[in-house]
């Protein structure tokens, strides 16, 4: 077997090509830069042109370009050219989805270390010691 061809056991014991988690590290990767996040999140639900994604995230236009085309590369984003605009969206809503469970993920625990705070600056007393 080649490298190219080794599979490794995942969790449950399935058998996970290394492929797929190449896969999946390129699209964390990608997602790996708030701008190309705040990109998506502009995305939401619409198709927009370069140059409103630019005018909604008060960007240059060299700096969002890149990001788009990183984007565009993992293809996580789709284009199309009407005329001489380019627009826009997220190939599949999925992606969307991923970054509302991230989204679910920090609040939970960032509750949760509001709440260890809130026990650290009680008194003695206040903590029932």
């Amino acid at each position: 077997m080649n490298a190219n061809n080794r599979i490794f056991c995942s969790l449950g014991g399935r058998i996970v090509p290394d492929s797929l988690r190449r896969f999946k590290a390129d699209i964390f990767q990608a997602l790996a830069n708030p701008t190309r996040i705040a990109i998506l999140e502009v995305l939401t639900n619409r198709e927009l042109s370069a140059g409103e994604i630019i005018e909604k995230l008060a960007m240059e236009q060299t700096n969002v370009s890149q990001h788009l085309a990183v984007l565009r590369a993992r293809q996580i984003v789709i284009n199309r050219k009407a005329g001489n605009q380019v627009f826009y969206s997220v190939r599949d809503p999925l992606i969307l989805d991923m970054l509302a469970l991230m989204r679910r993920y920090f609040q939970k625990h960032l509750q949760e270390s509001l709440e260890m705070l809130d026990q650290i600056g009680k008194t003695p007393a206040e903590n029932g010691q």
